[in-house]
């Protein structure tokens, strides 16, 4: 009998499951279960920091639809994942993280093993699940279960804990099973109660100002289509979360990005589709929304339902299922007509608001306006291109002002707020669609923070494009009072070229397209500077008090 080790069959079972990326740093006791890896074809991605390389996973995940894995060595290796994997967590993004420990026969009783850390009791608040492996006949099965669980219902991460001994134990190969693949693929999509779709078009029906609010899950249950079937049929206007942007066009006829204030205050039927209630959308509470409006959720999660607000029906299932019995049930009871007032009085606001807007995007001053650098972004990039956001004021001012037009075509910093995503993001995108192109928008600080990830890009020919808004600071500071905030006007693109990527140094607005130009056009990783105005404030809304 020929015998295998639990790295090989680590290995093994992740190439059964379907599992095609992973990103990674090499370190014990992980090195044999990545050389495994390497060879049975999988993806393998080594970065230069493991909170990057979970932010990679999840960026391919977004843009995939299917689940990727990051590894990390034990104890700091693993650790370092941690804020990475909370993200994912925060955006409800399933990736596998797998870490290496400390060996199982030595651990417990402060003996004092080398990198010996509860990863498993770090993980589990920040994951739908987390478990360590005691037996290697069960690595297979737990493999198969971890991936069941990072995409059933909710997606989220989930956490694999490795301990070294397990991972280099002999045993009989005929002794191991291998799960099918469909074990660990989602069930079937859960449908809505009947009588909960009755009660939601009754609702439809009465109403008159009626608004959808869309999260991500539309695009992880494969909704798009559907969604804008009903969108259209149904004649209501509509307005996604951040993360769920391009589920239609930016610009479909009853999408409002500058008449969103006013419907919802005035909305007295608010649809939540496949999202959280949370401050994103003001908890579905006033004085975000209409105290008085009726609320219909739709949400795969159960514990969703009701949670900030009671709702006026409640309807569990699958975003894709449940929107298609509303328009089968709907077949003679949507009337798109029926709020033709409501949608004239939202385009005309709309319309005038954008057209101020428009004037904001054309400032022409001597020191760059975030502002401009966001409008010669927006021209200048093709309609199905992926565009990442990172930072904190070029955040702000890029939420409204480039718009996105494809499901899955937007990210940024997430519900967790994470800074240092948008180079990680950007990689991970462009591995998952090379033929597009693929933008990040940093913020000088944010790029600071997993700058050396363009050496991977470069090292992996993923030539992807970033610009940074150089305002030489964390944020804007016109009071010159902040603490910590002066970062100096750093010459990012030096940088980039001494790893041997393409750079640009910008500072006047007419020189950026140029310089886009032959950012993309040098088919390398590419680094635009930009120096902006380090006065230009954006004002966003405040999510958190820390006064008491």
């Amino acid at each position: 009998m020929s015998k295998i080790k639990g790295s090989e069959i680590l290995a093994n079972s992740l190439k059964k499951m379907g599992v095609e990326s992973m990103f990674y740093i090499m370190g014990g006791p992980m090195l044999e279960v990545e050389s495994h890896c390497i060879r049975q074809g999988i993806r393998a991605i080594d970065v230069r920091h493991e909170s990057a390389g979970a932010m990679m996973a999840h960026a391919w995940g977004r843009s995939t639809g299917k689940v990727a894995v990051c590894m990390g060595c034990s104890g700091p290796g693993t650790t370092n994942m941690v804020t990475g994997v909370a993200t994912a967590w925060g955006d409800a993004v399933p990736v596998l993280a797998i870490g290496g420990s400390a060996p199982l026969n030595s651990i417990g009783g402060n003996q004092g093993i080398f990198q010996e850390i509860d990863q498993v009791a770090l993980f589990r608040p920040i994951t739908k699940w987390a478990e360590r492996v005691t037996n290697i006949r069960r690595i297979p099965e737990m493999v198969a279960t971890a991936l069941r669980q990072a995409r059933h219902g909710r997606p989220g991460p989930v956490y694999l804990d490795m301990p070294g001994d397990i991972l280099y134990e002999l045993i009989d190969e005929e002794e191991i099973v291998y799960p099918e693949l469909e074990r660990a693929q989602p069930a079937h999509r859960p449908y809505g109660a009947p009588a909960a779709i009755d009660q939601a078009l009754r609702l439809l029906e009465q109403a008159r100002k009626p608004i959808i609010l869309s999260g991500s899950g539309v695009l992880w249950s494969q909704a798009s289509s559907a969604f804008g079937r009903f969108v259209e049929q149904a004649g209501i206007p509509f307005f996604t979360t951040p993360q769920g942007r391009g589920v239609l066009p930016d610009d479909h006829e009853l999408a409002f990005l500058y008449a969103k204030s006013t419907a919802m205050r005035e909305a007295d039927l608010v649809i939540s589709v496949a999202t959280r209630s949370n401050y994103v959308n003001g908890h579905l509470r006033a004085p975000r929304l209409n105290g008085d409006a009726k609320i219909i959720q739709i949400n795969i999660d159960p514990q969703e339902i009701g949670l900030t607000r009671g709702c006026d029906v409640g309807i569990v299932g699958d975003a894709k299922a449940v929107l298609g019995q509303l328009l089968e049930a709907g077949q003679g009871r949507l009337d798109k007509q029926r709020y033709h007032d409501w949608v004239s009085k939202l385009t005309a606001i709309n319309a005038e608001k954008a057209q101020q807007a428009e004037a904001k995007l054309n400032i022409d001053q001597e020191m760059i306006h975030p502002l401009r650098l966001c409008k010669e972004i927006r021209d200048f990039l093709d309609r199905d291109a992926i565009l990442v956001v990172d930072g904190q004021e070029i955040l702000n001012y890029a939420r409204q002002s480039i718009p996105t037009f494809h499901p899955g075509h937007r990210l940024n910093s997430g519900t967790f707020g994470t800074m240092g995503v948008g180079l990680p993001f950007g990689i991970g995108a462009k591995l998952a669609h090379p033929d597009k192109q693929v933008l990040v928008l940093h913020g000088d600080g944010s790029f600071g923070m997993h700058a050396m990830e363009l050496d991977t890009a470069r090292r992996f020919n993923i030539p992807l494009v970033t610009v940074i808004s150089l305002n030489g600071g964390w944020t804007a500071d016109p009071d010159g009072v902040k603490p910590g905030r002066d970062l100096g006007f750093t010459r990012y693109d030096k940088m980039a070229e001494g790893l041997g990527c393409f750079g640009a140094y910008v500072e006047k607005a007419e020189d950026i397209r140029p310089a886009l130009e032959r950012a993309f056009a040098a088919k390398v990783p590419a680094v635009v500077n930009v120096r902006t105005d380090p006065l230009a404030r954006a004002v966003t809304a405040k999510f958190s008090s820390y006064s008491t």
